[in-house]
């Protein structure tokens, strides 16, 4: 039997790895993304307003939820049509940060003051059930036409779509997918929080999430999967260097950049 400690960490580092393969998805079709918090933002709080206000069932809350992330996802992923790169990066934190105004001025869900009296329906069977599913369907991915269509975008998009590639087809389905997976990191980690506000769902947290990405490796799923276990459970091994825990974090993913820039599981090029 788990202590509780342990099972927050698990929780959380089930819910991380969620988040990273909500960004590995539009990566791996080539779309850099620093708007991760405000698909999460959108997930936490549907669903959380469902179950709070309208005593709704956990599961059709997260479902809602991780229905309107896709659905900004789609409208977030229009302009990615015509931009790409350091551009498409910027639009993403721009979208980041009005996703948190916004939420911030909301006052049904609180505003500024956050929303609590959340239930904690979260559990660590729930979370590991979900990154099951998830890991499971990248791995079905990866090996489908749709998969390989996704990597030949990547690549080289005019010849994609040469050889018959619907690209605007492709690009909206990686964001409105990776939106879906981001709002249900969101709901659940809101269910297991019990409280949420908009700073939580900051620029910070859409770093955090490229964070594991990067260093686990944006050229396959694993990658992404190591680089959220890495973040989650470090800080936590290094909890003995007490206040100098996080700079030392910070000194070792510098260093792990230097000497590894394609990630810990990420191919050589």
């Amino acid at each position: 039997m788990l202590d509780q400690f342990t099972q927050s960490v698990l929780i959380f580092m089930g819910i991380n790895i969620i988040l990273a393969l909500s960004l590995y998805l539009p990566v791996s079709a080539g779309l850099l993304s620093l708007g991760q918090g405000g698909f999460m933002a959108i997930g936490a709080y549907a669903s959380a307003y469902l179950t709070v206000n309208h005593a709704w069932p956990f599961l059709a809350a997260l479902a809602v939820g991780s229905v309107l992330a896709a659905i900004v996802g789609v409208i977030v992923g229009f302009p990615a049509l015509r931009i790409k790169g350091v551009y498409l990066i910027i639009l993403t934190m721009g979208f980041g940060e009005i996703v948190r105004v916004f939420f911030l001025n909301f006052e049904p869900t609180g505003s500024a003051s956050g929303l609590g009296g959340i239930p904690n329906h979260t559990t660590l069977g729930i979370v590991m059930a979900f990154v099951a599913i998830l890991l499971a369907g990248f791995w079905q991915l990866r090996r489908s036409r749709i998969g390989r269509a996704i990597s030949a975008v990547r690549e080289d998009e005019l010849a994609a779509e040469i050889i018959g590639i619907n690209l605007t087809r492709v690009k909206l389905a990686v964001f409105a997918i990776g939106g879906a997976i981001a709002g249900l990191g969101g709901g659940l980690y809101a269910h297991y929080a019990s409280f949420i506000d908009p700073a939580q769902f900051g620029f910070h947290r859409s770093a955090e999430i490229f964070i594991m990405v990067l260093l686990g490796g944006m050229g396959n799923f694993i990658g992404a999967t190591v680089g959220a276990i890495t973040v989650t459970l470090l800080p936590e091994v290094l909890r003995f260097l007490q206040d100098w825990r996080m700079t030392f974090f910070g000194s070792l993913l510098v260093i792990m950049m230097i000497v590894r820039p394609w990630g810990l599981v990420g191919a050589r090029r």
